[in-house]
């Protein structure tokens, strides 16, 4: 597979929707994860992401403008132990109640699908991160309509042990703008890690179309001693 620009893949892409990103500092020392949304609708582009403990959640900018709170409002980011799990809907809450009963990441997932969002059918994209005693493996799922059939959900989970320093795993709702938004396809996309943890992150967010980023996650998670530091970039605060 070939290792595409991660800043490029961005800019050439006006709204790839809600994407996930994770992979290792080019050092090898730290485990990172990204976590951006974008909007076209007035409902979609009124938010902001706040910290709320070690993870993050939603909020409306404005609470007079939220119409419907059901697949914007959620935590995308929770965190479990050792493990990281970061998601584009309220399915974070389902993995984190199914990996604290001892189920796995894929079994966690097997009751939820795709959004009830037609004719889009937003696919869900997940991925847990787990970084214990000097290692870090990760995992990233998609819940996706069977080209658009709401009555058959696709399932697929791809797991990488040890990544290597420098790289990362990129996968996101949409592959582009449309009507109805073509889902994503294919296997998590390989992409480079580069530059300081705060160059990445402005970089990141520099990348994302002006017009239709509303905010993003980042966070660097030392591979060693667990100790983390967060980034977030939200647009109606003037970031």
């Amino acid at each position: 597979m070939v290792k595409k620009d991660f800043f490029n893949e961005l800019k050439n892409n006006p709204y790839p929707g809600r994407g996930i990103a994770a992979g290792r500092s080019a050092d090898g020392k730290k485990a990172v994860s990204v976590y951006f949304i974008m909007g076209r609708s007035v409902n979609s582009r009124n938010r902001i992401f706040i910290e709320d403990g070690e993870g993050i959640r939603t909020e409306a900018f404005d609470p007079s403008k939220l119409s419907d709170p059901s697949l914007i409002i959620y935590a995308p980011v929770r965190v479990l132990g050792n493990t990281t799990i970061v998601t584009n809907g309220d399915q974070t809450d389902t993995v984190y109640d199914g990996l604290k009963k001892g189920l796995s990441f894929e079994q966690s997932l097997r009751s939820r699908e795709f959004e009830p969002d037609g004719p889009n059918y937003t696919p869900r994209i997940s991925c847990v991160m787990d970084v214990k005693d000097g290692k870090y493996d990760m995992a990233m799922s998609i819940l996706k309509s069977d080209n658009g059939d709401p009555h058959s959900c696709s399932r697929y989970t791809f797991a990488y042990d040890e990544l290597k320093p420098g790289e990362g795993r990129f996968i996101h709702t949409y592959m582009g703008d449309g009507d109805p938004l073509p889902s994503f396809e294919g296997e998590p996309e390989l992409i480079g890690i580069e530059g300081s943890f705060d160059e990445f992150a402005s970089r990141v967010w520099e990348s994302l179309n002006p017009d239709n980023k509303v905010s993003l996650f980042v966070r660097s998670i030392d591979i060693e001693s667990g100790k983390y530091e967060t980034r977030i970039f939200n647009k109606l605060k003037g970031d």
